[in-house]
Protein backbone atom coordinates (compact mmCIF):
# COMPACT_ATOMS: atom_id res chain seq x y z
CA UNK A 1 0.00 0.00 0.00
CA UNK A 2 1.54 3.53 -0.61
CA UNK A 3 0.61 6.79 -0.94
CA UNK A 4 0.49 9.57 -4.07
CA UNK A 5 2.81 12.80 -3.44
CA UNK A 6 1.00 15.90 -5.02
CA UNK A 7 2.40 16.95 -7.81
CA UNK A 8 3.74 20.51 -6.78
CA UNK A 9 5.56 18.67 -4.24
CA UNK A 10 7.01 15.85 -6.38
CA UNK A 11 8.46 18.51 -8.65
CA UNK A 12 9.94 20.64 -6.20
CA UNK A 13 11.75 17.57 -4.86
CA UNK A 14 12.99 16.41 -8.50
CA UNK A 15 14.22 19.56 -8.85
CA UNK A 16 16.05 19.66 -5.25
CA UNK A 17 17.29 16.35 -6.18
CA UNK A 18 18.99 17.93 -9.78
CA UNK A 19 20.50 20.25 -7.84
CA UNK A 20 21.72 18.16 -5.23
CA UNK A 21 23.46 16.09 -7.86
CA UNK A 22 25.04 18.60 -10.24
CA UNK A 23 26.47 20.38 -6.65
CA UNK A 24 28.05 16.28 -5.83
CA UNK A 25 29.18 16.12 -9.57
CA UNK A 26 30.96 19.24 -9.20
CA UNK A 27 32.51 18.19 -6.32
CA UNK A 28 33.90 15.25 -7.72
CA UNK A 29 34.83 16.51 -10.82
CA UNK A 30 36.97 19.41 -8.85
CA UNK A 31 38.86 17.06 -6.58
CA UNK A 32 39.60 13.96 -8.96
CA UNK A 33 40.38 16.24 -12.01
CA UNK A 34 42.64 18.80 -11.77
CA UNK A 35 43.13 21.51 -14.04
CA UNK A 36 46.14 21.27 -16.09
CA UNK A 37 48.48 24.26 -15.09
CA UNK A 38 52.03 23.82 -16.41
CA UNK A 39 55.23 24.22 -14.08
CA UNK A 40 57.76 26.95 -15.04
CA UNK A 41 60.91 25.68 -16.56
CA UNK A 42 63.41 26.92 -14.28
CA UNK A 43 60.72 25.40 -11.35
CA UNK A 44 60.80 22.09 -12.87
CA UNK A 45 65.03 21.96 -13.03
CA UNK A 46 65.01 23.00 -9.25
CA UNK A 47 62.42 20.29 -7.77
CA UNK A 48 64.83 17.81 -9.61
CA UNK A 49 67.62 19.28 -8.26
CA UNK A 50 66.02 19.51 -5.07
CA UNK A 51 65.37 15.35 -4.99
CA UNK A 52 68.92 15.01 -5.85
CA UNK A 53 68.11 13.22 -9.28
CA UNK A 54 70.16 11.20 -11.04
CA UNK A 55 71.06 8.15 -13.44
CA UNK A 56 70.06 5.58 -10.80
CA UNK A 57 66.64 7.78 -10.21
CA UNK A 58 63.14 6.47 -11.38
CA UNK A 59 61.32 9.44 -11.38
CA UNK A 60 57.40 9.87 -11.73
CA UNK A 61 55.68 12.35 -12.01
CA UNK A 62 52.33 12.70 -11.18
CA UNK A 63 49.74 14.75 -13.42
CA UNK A 64 52.03 14.95 -15.95
CA UNK A 65 50.61 17.39 -17.94
CA UNK A 66 52.48 18.01 -21.19
CA UNK A 67 55.59 15.96 -19.27
CA UNK A 68 58.03 18.14 -19.07
CA UNK A 69 59.10 17.27 -15.74
CA UNK A 70 59.59 13.57 -17.16
CA UNK A 71 61.06 14.46 -20.51
CA UNK A 72 63.67 17.16 -18.13
CA UNK A 73 64.67 14.27 -15.56
CA UNK A 74 65.19 12.56 -18.51
CA UNK A 75 66.83 14.77 -20.75
CA UNK A 76 69.09 16.79 -18.40
CA UNK A 77 69.48 14.22 -15.26
CA UNK A 78 69.86 11.24 -17.18
CA UNK A 79 66.95 9.31 -14.87
CA UNK A 80 64.73 6.47 -16.31
CA UNK A 81 61.09 8.81 -16.23
CA UNK A 82 57.27 8.15 -16.43
CA UNK A 83 54.54 10.64 -16.45
CA UNK A 84 50.84 9.43 -15.57
CA UNK A 85 48.45 11.81 -17.07
CA UNK A 86 44.16 11.45 -17.10
CA UNK A 87 43.80 13.25 -20.37
CA UNK A 88 44.76 11.41 -23.11
CA UNK A 89 45.31 13.97 -25.16
CA UNK A 90 48.22 15.65 -23.25
CA UNK A 91 49.90 12.37 -23.23
CA UNK A 92 49.68 12.19 -26.72
CA UNK A 93 51.55 15.45 -26.88
CA UNK A 94 53.55 14.28 -24.24
CA UNK A 95 54.89 11.55 -26.23
CA UNK A 96 55.07 13.78 -29.10
CA UNK A 97 57.41 16.23 -26.88
CA UNK A 98 59.62 13.08 -25.59
CA UNK A 99 60.60 12.04 -29.35
CA UNK A 100 61.40 15.75 -30.36
CA UNK A 101 63.70 15.56 -27.41
CA UNK A 102 65.20 12.24 -27.75
CA UNK A 103 64.53 10.90 -24.86
CA UNK A 104 61.69 8.18 -25.96
CA UNK A 105 63.56 5.43 -24.77
CA UNK A 106 63.40 6.78 -20.88
CA UNK A 107 60.56 8.82 -20.82
CA UNK A 108 57.63 6.85 -20.58
CA UNK A 109 54.02 8.05 -20.30
CA UNK A 110 50.72 6.72 -19.68
CA UNK A 111 46.94 7.27 -19.33
CA UNK A 112 46.74 7.00 -15.69
CA UNK A 113 44.57 7.39 -12.23
CA UNK A 114 46.85 8.73 -9.95
CA UNK A 115 44.69 7.38 -6.94
CA UNK A 116 44.93 4.13 -8.74
CA UNK A 117 47.98 3.64 -10.09
CA UNK A 118 50.95 1.61 -8.76
CA UNK A 119 54.15 3.28 -8.49
CA UNK A 120 55.95 1.38 -5.95
CA UNK A 121 59.02 1.99 -7.99
CA UNK A 122 59.81 5.29 -7.56
CA UNK A 123 63.12 6.44 -6.01
CA UNK A 124 61.61 10.25 -6.97
CA UNK A 125 58.19 11.10 -7.31
CA UNK A 126 57.28 14.97 -8.37
CA UNK A 127 53.53 16.45 -7.86
CA UNK A 128 52.00 19.39 -8.72
CA UNK A 129 48.21 18.48 -7.88
CA UNK A 130 45.43 20.40 -5.16
CA UNK A 131 45.09 20.05 -1.59
CA UNK A 132 42.38 17.51 -2.44
CA UNK A 133 44.65 15.04 -4.15
CA UNK A 134 47.39 15.36 -1.86
CA UNK A 135 45.52 14.39 1.16
CA UNK A 136 44.40 11.18 -0.55
CA UNK A 137 48.26 10.74 -1.79
CA UNK A 138 49.69 10.72 1.34
CA UNK A 139 49.06 7.37 2.71
CA UNK A 140 49.53 5.77 -0.77
CA UNK A 141 53.28 7.61 -0.52
CA UNK A 142 53.91 6.00 3.24
CA UNK A 143 52.43 3.16 2.70
CA UNK A 144 54.08 2.42 -0.96
CA UNK A 145 57.00 3.99 -1.10
CA UNK A 146 60.46 2.40 -0.18
CA UNK A 147 62.33 4.68 2.74
CA UNK A 148 64.57 6.63 0.73
CA UNK A 149 62.40 7.64 -1.82
CA UNK A 150 62.51 11.57 -2.24
CA UNK A 151 58.96 13.31 -2.76
CA UNK A 152 58.95 17.07 -4.20
CA UNK A 153 56.00 18.89 -4.66
CA UNK A 154 55.36 22.50 -5.97
CA UNK A 155 53.29 25.16 -3.99
CA UNK A 156 51.10 22.51 -2.06
CA UNK A 157 52.03 20.51 0.93
CA UNK A 158 50.72 17.36 2.68
CA UNK A 159 48.21 17.61 5.48
CA UNK A 160 50.39 17.13 8.81
CA UNK A 161 53.50 16.15 7.22
CA UNK A 162 56.52 18.45 7.84
CA UNK A 163 58.75 19.27 4.99
CA UNK A 164 62.56 18.15 5.37
CA UNK A 165 63.25 21.08 3.30
CA UNK A 166 61.58 24.64 1.86
CA UNK A 167 62.56 26.32 -1.24
CA UNK A 168 61.66 29.77 -2.10
CA UNK A 169 62.68 30.82 -5.84
CA UNK A 170 61.41 33.89 -8.03
CA UNK A 171 60.43 32.50 -11.31
CA UNK A 172 61.75 34.08 -14.41
CA UNK A 173 58.29 34.43 -15.67
CA UNK A 174 55.51 34.97 -13.64
CA UNK A 175 53.24 32.28 -12.38
CA UNK A 176 49.37 31.95 -13.21
CA UNK A 177 47.93 32.61 -9.58
CA UNK A 178 51.35 32.92 -7.93
CA UNK A 179 53.19 35.83 -9.05
CA UNK A 180 57.03 36.01 -9.61
CA UNK A 181 57.94 33.21 -6.97
CA UNK A 182 57.58 29.67 -6.46
CA UNK A 183 57.69 27.62 -3.31
CA UNK A 184 59.30 23.71 -3.41
CA UNK A 185 58.71 21.22 -0.81
CA UNK A 186 60.64 18.00 -0.40
CA UNK A 187 60.01 15.02 2.03
CA UNK A 188 62.24 12.06 2.23
CA UNK A 189 59.81 8.79 3.04
CA UNK A 190 60.97 7.32 6.27
CA UNK A 191 61.24 3.90 7.39
CA UNK A 192 58.66 2.60 10.18
CA UNK A 193 60.26 3.71 13.23
CA UNK A 194 56.73 3.01 15.45
CA UNK A 195 56.42 0.58 17.89
CA UNK A 196 58.98 -1.47 20.42
CA UNK A 197 61.98 -2.27 20.61
CA UNK A 198 64.46 -4.58 22.64
CA UNK A 199 68.46 -5.28 22.31
CA UNK A 200 70.65 -7.58 24.33
CA UNK A 201 73.72 -5.97 25.63
CA UNK A 202 76.47 -6.84 27.93
CA UNK A 203 75.45 -3.88 30.36
CA UNK A 204 71.60 -5.40 30.17
CA UNK A 205 68.72 -5.09 28.06
CA UNK A 206 67.98 -1.85 25.94
CA UNK A 207 63.77 -1.16 25.68
CA UNK A 208 62.50 1.69 23.14
CA UNK A 209 59.55 3.09 22.49
CA UNK A 210 59.10 5.08 19.30
CA UNK A 211 56.22 6.85 18.38
CA UNK A 212 55.94 8.26 14.73
CA UNK A 213 54.57 11.33 12.57
CA UNK A 214 56.14 10.55 8.85
CA UNK A 215 59.67 11.27 9.66
CA UNK A 216 58.84 13.29 12.99
CA UNK A 217 60.06 10.91 15.71
CA UNK A 218 60.17 10.55 19.48
CA UNK A 219 61.80 8.13 21.13
CA UNK A 220 61.52 7.09 25.21
CA UNK A 221 63.08 3.94 27.00
CA UNK A 222 65.25 2.28 29.25
CA UNK A 223 68.72 0.73 29.49
CA UNK A 224 69.12 -2.14 31.87
CA UNK A 225 66.20 -0.59 33.98
CA UNK A 226 67.66 2.65 33.87
CA UNK A 227 65.60 5.55 32.31
CA UNK A 228 66.33 6.76 28.81
CA UNK A 229 66.21 10.81 29.09
CA UNK A 230 66.17 11.38 24.86
CA UNK A 231 66.91 15.21 24.17
CA UNK A 232 67.26 14.43 20.62
CA UNK A 233 65.56 12.04 17.77
CA UNK A 234 65.55 12.25 14.21
CA UNK A 235 65.02 9.73 11.33
CA UNK A 236 66.04 10.60 7.26
CA UNK A 237 64.60 7.70 5.52
CA UNK A 238 65.95 4.34 6.92
CA UNK A 239 68.86 6.06 8.88
CA UNK A 240 68.13 6.84 12.74
CA UNK A 241 69.52 8.93 15.75
CA UNK A 242 69.17 9.91 19.02
CA UNK A 243 70.83 11.05 21.91
CA UNK A 244 70.53 12.19 25.54
CA UNK A 245 71.60 11.07 28.65
CA UNK A 246 71.32 7.83 30.75
CA UNK A 247 72.07 7.04 34.67
CA UNK A 248 73.11 10.68 34.85
CA UNK A 249 76.12 9.95 31.63
CA UNK A 250 75.27 11.08 28.06
CA UNK A 251 74.67 8.46 25.86
CA UNK A 252 73.99 8.70 21.82
CA UNK A 253 72.65 6.17 18.80
CA UNK A 254 73.17 6.03 15.15
CA UNK A 255 72.08 3.07 12.93
CA UNK A 256 69.57 1.89 10.40
CA UNK A 257 66.04 0.75 10.17
CA UNK A 258 65.45 -2.63 7.78
CA UNK A 259 62.50 -3.62 8.58
CA UNK A 260 61.66 -5.13 12.00
CA UNK A 261 65.36 -4.46 12.43
CA UNK A 262 67.00 -1.34 13.95
CA UNK A 263 71.53 -2.23 13.49
CA UNK A 264 73.60 0.37 14.60
CA UNK A 265 76.06 1.48 17.58
CA UNK A 266 75.61 3.17 20.92
CA UNK A 267 77.83 5.52 22.36
CA UNK A 268 78.48 5.39 26.11
CA UNK A 269 80.47 6.71 28.94
CA UNK A 270 82.22 3.33 28.61
CA UNK A 271 82.52 3.70 25.01
CA UNK A 272 81.03 2.49 21.85
CA UNK A 273 79.03 -0.53 21.17
CA UNK A 274 76.98 -2.73 19.00
CA UNK A 275 73.38 -3.03 19.33
CA UNK A 276 70.72 -4.82 17.42
CA UNK A 277 66.96 -4.01 17.88
CA UNK A 278 63.91 -5.88 16.72
CA UNK A 279 60.40 -5.30 17.25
Amino acid sequence: MGFRVPRPVRAFLLGTLALFSTAVSAQYDTVVAAPFVTTPADVVDRMLKLAGTGPADYVVDLGSGDGRIVIAAAKNFGARSLGLELDPKLVAQSKANARAAGVADRAEFRVEDVLRADFSQATVVTVYLLPGLMAQLSPMFLDGLRPGARIVTHAFVFPSWKPDRVEKMRVAEPHPSQGDESTIFLWVVPAKARGAWRAASAQGEWRLRVDQNFQEIEVEGERNGAKLDVKQANLSGREVSFSGSVANAPFSFRGRIDGNRMTGQAQLAQGAQPLEFTK
